[in-house]
């Protein structure tokens, strides 16, 4: 099942996909009797699995061509992320290739840690963003980036999950842009906090949320000595048409499940929070900028620019388009940096 939010009359609905068409989930769960269910995304996964059996009942009344369901004739312009107002939003640090090639570029070895649990941060769960323009302000172009990920939204409430039980209390997947202004990402994080104003200002999730059951046939185990449920998804990163990345997300070294039970410790999971699996293998401007130069001294890096078109392509979790934009503003952060005194 693809769940996906979007807006209609200045309101937003939740919706089925389903072969090109949107069906309102609420009102077809009401025309055939099947009960009462949350109109948007948020109070959707509040009803824990109660919601969800609901919804793929409706879904196989969809799959039968019952006439009762209600189509919502949605443009593209009106798809928003299909969790707009995640509770929380973290990002994993799952591929060991991508840290291992980030490094060597960096000419520092290989951070032993990394194997030994898994880590993530919070990023801003108020600037989630789904298909459509991206606004960017002009420091972000200082080096703006993409990173092709995964992600997955936690269904039911839990705290302390073991990795051995936390499959069960994800939603769905969906594809993951983190976007990165790394000159802002790279200053701030000499002081050893952040990242912040780096990651702050964009992440984007879509174009829908695919429950665990459209991927059965993908699932593959996970990598020897971890835990958890593990897929063999393609993954595609192009710019302006062109292809820069590609991955899968079978190569996560650390699992969802894993990521998880870290962040589960000791605090409360909540329905509609937001997870990220990390940048896959190739999948960020740094990571391949950086192979560049150190295989090549004449590389010449890129970087997005303004009117750059992003698309991410994950085998059963879709296609996310974005175009990047520019806000009209001479406000510079970078412009308010002090310059040291000399002494």
């Amino acid at each position: 099942m693809k769940l996906i939010t979007y807006r209609q009359e200045g309101q937003e609905h939740l919706g089925i996909y389903y072969e090109g068409r949107i069906f309102n989930l609420a009102e077809t769960a009401h025309s055939l009797g099947l009960g009462i269910l949350p109109g948007n995304m948020k109070y959707f996964l509040m009803t824990d699995e109660q919601g969800m059996e609901t919804a793929k009942q409706v879904q196989e009344e969809i799959v039968h061509k019952n006439q009762k369901a209600v189509e919502a004739p949605v443009q593209e312009s009106s798809i928003l992320a299909p969790i707009p107002h995640p509770t929380s939003c973290r990002d994993g640090y799952a591929f060991r290739q991508h840290v291992a090639a980030a490094r060597r570029n960096r000419k520092v070895p290989m951070i032993p840690e990394f194997d030994q649990y898994p880590v993530f941060y919070f990023t801003n769960h108020n600037s989630i963003q789904g298909p459509g323009d991206i606004m960017c302000m002009p420091d972000h172009f200082q080096k703006l980036d993409f990173e092709l990920e995964t992600a997955i939204v936690i269904g039911k409430k839990g705290r302390n999950i073991k990795a051995a039980d936390a499959d069960r209390y994800i939603a769905g997947y969906m594809i993951m842009n983190d976007m990165s202004a790394r000159t802002l990402q790279m200053e701030e994080m000499l002081l050893n906090l952040g990242p912040a104003k780096g990651k702050d200002f964009c992440t984007v999730i879509g174009p829908w949320l695919v429950t665990a059951d459209e991927l059965e046939k993908y699932r593959i185990q996970a990598k020897p000595g971890h835990t958890g449920n593990a897929y063999n998804l393609n993954m595609k990163c192009r710019v302006n048409g062109t292809k820069v990345s590609e991955g899968n997300m079978g190569d996560m070294d650390w699992t969802f499940a894993e990521i998880i039970e870290r962040c589960s410790y000791g605090a409360d999971l909540l329905p509609g929070d937001v997870i990220g699996s990390g940048t896959v293998g190739t999948g960020c401007f740094l990571e391949l900028n950086g192979t560049g130069l150190f295989n090549n001294p004449d590389f010449k890096p890129q970087w997005l620019q303004p009117g750059d078109v992003v698309e991410m392509e994950v085998q059963g979790l879709g296609h996310l388009k974005n175009t990047i934009r520019k806000e009209e503003s001479d406000f510079s952060l970078l412009g308010l940096k002090k310059i040291p005194q000399e002494a």
